[in-house]
């Protein structure tokens, strides 16, 4: 009789994680208010608390913009400082299927650097896969040092975010202030973009894998056709703030950089294109000299 019940829980647990229609997504910028988290030793770089404020801000964009049936939540959208116990309690009061704390580290050592993305322990088969998401992105296609994946047992103790949420749960240290270099990268519009961007494709695999039902992405236009008054033209990024045009990445590419400031309401509100052909063949090879470059998700756009 227990097997039984045991067997029709089973079903209707997995018919109801099958009817699931969207994904709720809390982000948790570290620190905030009184806590200003780590500190840089340049004294013209922002604090922790503002820096994951402000990824945490860049990535909501990408996360609401380009998926659907995605809710996010906020731990904090100001310069306030929630309790952790309040952070795990938001997380859990939303029944939230992820949650994910945004930090930035620092040692006395200014030589220090790279990432580091943080779970509970390894029991957490979700929350380990979408960690070995997120360093692979920062590593592979943001061209990041990645110090690896991190558990309580590695730490020496645990985090509190990580160990009282419902559900799987990743913090993700993006950097460290108290490099020079690196903190000057934390610090630029850039940097903050491809960190957040690195991030939300990882968060995107993971979704895409752990919810086949739901459908997170519009149908791509696929017509590719050469059609008279068509222009293609190269898109390398886009971001929420404006990119100085003159920043050393953008420098390694050999064809000049166009922004264009997107007439729309959502965060997106500037684009970067190279190249401009009436043609898809010499589109398709500037993108490819574009990848090579670090512009790893380089795509083609027709302009009409």
């Amino acid at each position: 009789m227990q097997k039984t019940t045991l067997f029709i829980f089973i079903l209707i647990s997995a018919f109801t994680f099958s009817q699931k229609k969207n994904v709720t997504i809390v982000l948790d910028p570290g620190h905030g208010g009184k806590d200003p988290g780590h500190l840089p030793h340049d004294k013209k770089f922002r604090q922790e608390k503002e820096l994951t404020l402000i990824i945490a801000k860049k990535l909501e964009g990408y996360l609401t913009n380009n998926l659907t049936n995605v809710k996010v939540v906020h731990t904090r959208d100001t310069d306030t400082y929630p309790s952790l116990d309040q952070r795990v309690e938001i997380a859990n009061s939303k029944n939230a299927d992820l949650f994910l704390s945004l930090h930035i580290n620092g040692n006395p050592k200014s030589s220090v650097r790279g990432t580091e993305t943080h779970i509970h322990n390894r029991k957490s088969k979700k929350a380990l896969k979408l960690a070995t998401y997120i360093e692979n992105q920062f590593k592979n296609r943001a061209g990041r040092k990645s110090r690896g994946l991190k558990t309580s047992a590695d730490r020496g103790g645990n985090f509190q975010v990580l160990k009282f949420t419902k559900m799987p749960s990743v913090l993700v240290e993006c950097g460290f202030i108290t490099n020079p270099t690196e903190g000057a990268y934390l610090n630029s519009t850039y940097g903050q973009e491809i960190i957040a961007s690195a991030i939300f494709r990882a968060i995107r695999k993971y979704l895409k894998e752990t919810y086949p039902g739901i459908k997170f992405q519009q149908e791509a236009n696929t017509d590719k056709r050469h059609e008279a008054g068509i222009t293609y033209k190269v898109q390398i990024m886009s971001s929420i703030d404006p990119v100085d045009l003159d920043i050393p990445e953008f420098k390694k590419l050999d064809e000049k950089v166009e922004r264009v400031k997107v007439d729309s309401k959502s965060m997106y509100k500037y684009k970067y294109y190279i190249g401009s052909f009436d043609n898809l063949k010499d589109a398709k090879k500037l993108q490819k000299e574009a990848q090579e470059k670090g512009f790893k998700d380089a795509f083609i756009v027709r302009l009409e």
